[in-house]
């Protein structure tokens, strides 16, 4: 019985951070328990095709098919033949970031090692704080949605192989040593994170443990047994290359991407999935399993996304969109010619939400891959989508060789410069109100669904830290709050890089906004679809809408918008950033 309440506690509150230009929310814009199935999700009217505003992410509703094909999935990842149980006890296991039942080799671990596993999530009122320099809202409403569905999703599954999961609110750090000595159990087992935030949960997690004394085994007397503690047994289990099989220390990684991509490729292997007993029981027992909290629990008002694209939380729906893109879409053998696209569903596979809540593994979506190229074909394109994810593994890795200077001003290499932190203009940039319809579209699409395009990523970072000269760390926490597959390692990490303070010495990026609107969207669609009032314009006005648009905040560093017509300026073109990818996201 767990003496730790599973409701929400009237301490429970959150600091909101309150913006005097927009006085709604945080998103506003600045424009005039039985069984239960996997497929549980509510189907949504869906729109028409070519004039469509919104997308559900996987496409709903399933129909009996689809909803095979998923099942199947959870079949083919899974172990039908039971493994041999010797354990003893119970363990736990502490779910994070890795809100998933296949390929979670903690939670396999756990059920080998016990006679009956207890899964736990801490709803961390940390997570739900604010940003370290500048006050913003830790996770925004729509991360927070997608996490609350993640946690739904798991609970679910866990349900279906004959566990559950037990919801506690409250720091890890005093949640999991009252349940280790509530249930006797023997280990907490995790999944091990590499950032400071993180690594400090970890360590105060030990050492309540610590405190904890269980009671002698069955037939053991006091005096023949000296006082045993519970474990904190954590697990590497978030990149693609497993961080043992490295063939260098994290401490000798290259800081070059193209020489740590070159050896791992031709010096490592790919570790296959950890496959999951079909049935994880039987459970302790528990009196109050809690329940996955609502988005006012939270302490933050409900976000629906009504334009753009609706990402649907949890494992199920990361597994139909992996069939979907994969195999019923056939979108994979065309990947690397349409990564770049802006807008609709499926200019890209869009599993990175998915990837940072831990939902689907990367060692999932490397098999599904593999499979594809024997069943189907082997191009560039699946190629692209591993070396995608080679590049999560490397910021992921880089953080662990890094630690926090990946949050400092100077970055990994102490750079100095001076920045601005102007709240007018950053707020301008925030609200897309910065006068450039490229900017505004991608940062109003980022308020409205939690996402934005690779591409978008990088022309927006761009133009805070280049064109507006603000601090990086305020785009940076930012994009924190807002988005759906925030992780630190890549969210940082693309920052440092984007401001030229990263790891590697010859990253000095420009984006020129006229060169990028010519080339990424020469029809003016995508600024079209966020800002309507550019819909009555001429195509090739839409990006160049001169004083038919709000005034532009600040002079581009290179060319000028409104006389660059259909070729950028001398400068800018020797400037521009032309190919990179922003990494470390499945997009």
């Amino acid at each position: 019985m767990a003496v730790l309440s599973s409701c929400l506690s009237p301490f429970f509150s959150i600091r909101k951070l309150l913006h005097p230009s927009k006085p709604t929310s945080i998103f506003s814009h600045c424009s005039t328990h039985s069984h239960i199935s996997a497929m549980n999700f509510t189907p949504r009217s869906k729109p028409s095709s070519a004039s469509a505003t919104f997308f559900e992410i996987p496409d709903l509703p399933y129909n009996e098919k689809e909803k095979i094909i998923v099942e199947q999935t959870f079949e083919r990842y899974s172990s039908s033949e039971q493994a041999k149980r010797n354990g003893r006890g119970v363990a736990i296991v502490w779910f994070r970031n890795d809100l998933r039942v296949l390929d979670n080799e903690a939670l396999v671990k756990a059920w080998g090692s016990s006679q009956a596993v207890l899964p736990v999530y801490c709803v961390d009122p940390r997570l739900f704080g604010t940003t370290h320099y500048f006050g913003f809202p830790k996770t925004g409403a729509l991360r927070a949605q997608f996490l609350i569905e993640c946690l739904a999703d798991l609970k679910r599954n866990l349900m279906n192989r004959g566990l559950n999961l037990l919801v506690q609110h409250g720091k890890p750090e005093e949640v999991l040593p009252t349940l280790a000595k509530t249930y006797e159990a023997h280990t907490v087992y995790a999944h091990k994170e590499t950032c400071s935030e993180e690594l400090i949960v970890e360590r105060l997690v030990r050492n309540g443990l610590q405190r904890v004394v269980l009671p002698p085994s069955p037939g053991q007397s006091t005096s023949q047994s000296s006082s045993k503690n519970p474990k904190l047994q954590l697990i590497w289990g978030s990149t693609m290359y497993h961080i043992e099989d490295l063939p260098f220390s994290t401490s000798s990684l290259p800081d070059v991407y193209t020489t740590f991509r070159k050896s791992v490729e031709s010096k490592c292997t790919i570790r296959r999935c950890i496959r999951t007993p079909t049935s994880l029981g039987p459970l302790p027992k528990v009196e109050d399993w809690g329940c996955v909290p609502s988005i006012n629990q939270l302490g933050l008002n409900e976000e629906k996304v009504s334009r753009g694209m609706r990402f649907i939380g949890g494992e199920t729906a990361a597994l139909s969109r992996v069939n979907e893109y994969f195999w019923k879409k056939d979108l994979l053998k065309i990947y690397k010619a349409t990564r770049n696209g802006m807008l609709g569903p499926d200019y890209s596979t869009k599993f990175s939400p998915w990837l940072a809540s831990g939902s689907l593994s990367p060692r999932f979506i490397y098999q599904e891959v593999k499979r594809y190229e024997k069943e189907r074909q082997a191009n560039d394109s699946t190629y692209w989508v591993l070396f995608e994810l080679i590049w999560r593994d490397y910021f992921r890795f880089l953080s662990v060789k890094y630690g926090n200077s990946l949050f400092h001003l100077g970055g990994p290499r102490k750079v100095e410069v001076r920045w601005s932190q102007d709240q007018t203009m950053f707020e301008a940039w925030r609200d897309g109100c910065t006068g450039y319809p490229l900017i505004d579209a991608n940062m109003k699409e980022l308020s409205a669904t939690g996402f934005m395009s690779n591409r978008g990523r990088q022309i927006v970072c761009s133009f805070l830290v280049r064109d507006m000269g603000i601090d990086w760390r305020m785009g940076a926490e930012w994009f924190e709050t807002c988005l759906l597959d925030y992780d630190p390692c890549s969210n940082y990490g693309n920052w440092t890089y984007g401001a030229g303070v990263g790891n590697d010495p010859r990253e000095d990026r420009y984006f020129s906004i006229p060169k990028q609107a010519k080339t990424y969207d020469p029809e003016g669609e995508y600024v079209a679809f966020w800002l309507p009032e550019l819909q009555a314009l001429p195509n090739d006005k839409r990006n160049f809408p001169g004083k038919s648009y709000i005034k532009q905040i600040v002079p581009l560093k290179f060319g000028n918008i409104t006389s660059i017509g259909d070729k950028g300026s001398a400068s800018a073109r020797r400037t521009a950033f032309k190919g990179k990818q922003t990494k470390g996201h499945m997009r």
